[in-house]
């Protein structure tokens, strides 16, 4: 049994996408900033019958993410498939001409050093299972820059550049990267954002393992 990793737990997209993986069979590994939730998260899941377990880690804390997937891979089993969706600060978003260099470091830190470390913890596991699958989620402002949110503009694009170049090295590998763009707000009466939909593409991303970009709908004019 290999597990699914989700970094960014929380009762929305993070528990349907959860509850999607652990439907197939994967043990689920919730990594959240706040624990005040993850027992909530893990009965939830149980009730579904899905195997899930709650680790504290703040991304922007590298040494704490790490030890979190290391110890989700040892108690629950090797992790063949990361999800990085954590939620942004809203302070991240000043407008740009507001946005000083010191501004970027924490947008940078969440979107940049915090997937370089999750990916570099769970790579060697994915690489003694022959597989794995490396899912990256990101707001609009990722492929379309925002004037008014130039923190997450900025450090998503990062991100982005990041997880493509993951995608290209790492297929021959049968390791495959792939970004999911969520333009707008995640609702429950959304169409094509809600939890449940996104968790369902998220799912059907790894298992196609095709194309490095997907878009949850079109990007609005």
């Amino acid at each position: 049994m290999t597990t699914f990793a989700l970094i960014g737990a929380g009762p929305g997209l993070g528990l349907a996408t959860a509850r999607r993986f652990g439907a197939a069979g994967h043990t689920v590994a919730l990594i959240s900033r706040g624990t005040e939730h993850l027992d909530d998260l893990t009965a939830e899941l149980a009730r579904d019958n899905i195997q899930a377990r709650g680790f504290a880690a703040d991304v922007l804390e590298p040494a704490s993410l790490t030890t979190a997937l290391r110890a989700a891979a040892e108690a629950l089993g090797p992790i063949e498939i990361l999800q990085y969706s954590p939620v942004p600060r809203a302070d991240f978003m000043k407008p740009v001409l507001d946005t000083s260099a010191d501004d970027l470091d924490a947008p940078l830190a969440f979107s940049v050093k915090g997937p370089v470390t999750a990916v570099n913890a769970v790579l060697p596991g994915m690489r003694a299972l022959g597989r794995g699958t490396l899912l990256f989620v990101n707001g609009g402002t990722a492929v379309r820059p925002h004037p008014e949110r130039a923190g997450t503009s900025v450090a998503f694009a990062a991100e982005s550049a990041y997880a493509r170049m993951l995608h290209d090295v790492l297929a021959p590998e049968n390791i495959h990267a792939a970004q999911l763009i969520i333009p707008g707000a995640i609702r429950p009466d959304a169409e094509h954002s809600s939890p449940d939909v996104l968790a369902r593409r998220l799912f059907a991303i790894h298992e196609s393992r095709d194309a490095f970009r997907h878009y949850a709908e079109p990007l609005p004019d």
